[in-house]
């Protein structure tokens, strides 16, 4: 029981971390540019038009966040996206996906029949503007 409580509260923690690195665009766009392939800080700040430290703490927080992977190569550090945490956050978008689906497919049912009973109803000799 233990066990399972911290395991959770680990998860909890990571996943917080994981929502926190997302919001900033910044790092979406750092993320992004791995999406296309791996690569050093050098590159990855020659996008941006902050500075170089600044971009280090960026991927310092999606490293805490287990979103990137760093290695080195030489002097150089490399970094990858690691696609597992990016899972589990789709995994807790999904259910507000599913719940916002519904809710438009009401509304879009709703301003159909709306619409359908305003063309079915006859237009008195009021209505008609000479």
């Amino acid at each position: 029981m233990v066990t399972e409580y911290a395991e959770a509260a680990v998860r909890d923690t990571l996943d917080s971390r994981v929502f926190r690195a997302l919001a900033d665009p910044s790092r979406r766009r750092i993320l992004d540019q791995l999406l296309v392939g791996d690569a050093s800080v050098n590159e990855l700040a020659d996008g941006f038009s902050t500075s170089r430290p600044a971009v280090s703490r960026h991927l310092r927080i999606l490293r805490q966040a287990t979103l990137v992977v760093e290695r080195r190569e030489g002097r150089r550090r490399i970094y990858s996206l690691n696609p597992g945490p990016m899972a589990r956050a789709d995994a807790w978008l999904t259910k507000y996906r599913a719940f916002w689906t519904a809710r438009l497919q009401a509304l879009k049912a709703l301003v159909e029949s709306e619409a359908a009973a305003d063309a079915a109803e006859p237009i008195s000799d009021a209505e008609v503007v000479p």
